[in-house]
């Protein structure tokens, strides 16, 4: 197993604002980030709605893909990004030659779907507060590095509130 990875994954780098997989091309890889970031969003009309946001040591891509055909989903650098590509036949090759990939697979769906379900928690909070206030508990290591403008899409607000939130609770701590 450990031979076929070494021999069929791949470094790979995507310029910031690269496009990682869209709906309109054919995604043959997942990738495991090692450096930079990435946001996942739909198209609705000429808005961008983020979906998601990935940093190091997170694996992304367009997971349905692997099973169901193309996702709706766009993925795109923030950053400069490096990343290791497996590639979709890979993966299935070794989910069907081993079954330590099964295991592998299994737990790689888990997190997958606790990060999903945090996600869509957050989006169903009521408030902007709320939303911004989860934000804060379940992606601090995000705050300092991505652009507002993508959290504010990822919270489902303007930017102007994310920044009237922002300030309103930095003068809150200053007292």
């Amino acid at each position: 197993m450990e031979e076929i990875i070494n021999l069929q994954t791949f470094p790979i780098k995507f310029r910031r604002n690269k496009s990682i997989a869209s709906p309109f091309e054919k995604n043959h890889c997942t990738y495991l980030l090692l450096d930079g970031a990435i946001h996942g969003f739909l198209k609705v009309g000429t808005k961008h709605i983020t979906t998601r946001i990935a940093t190091e040591g997170e694996f992304v891509g367009p997971f349905i893909d692997l099973t169901f055909g193309p996702s709706e989903e766009y993925i795109e650098a923030i950053s400069t990004v490096s990343a290791i590509a497996i590639p979709h036949e890979t993966m299935i090759h070794l989910y069907n030659n081993f079954t330590e990939a099964n295991i592998i697979g299994r737990m790689l769906a888990e997190v997958q779907y606790r990060e999903a379900s945090e996600r869509a928690t957050v989006a169903r909070l009521p408030s902007a507060k709320l939303r911004y206030e989860r934000f804060l508990v379940s992606y601090q290591h995000l705050i300092e590095r991505i652009p507002l403008r993508y959290i504010a899409s990822f919270l489902g607000m303007r930017l102007e509130t994310l920044s009237r939130l922002r300030t309103e609770m930095a003068y809150k701590d200053r007292k």
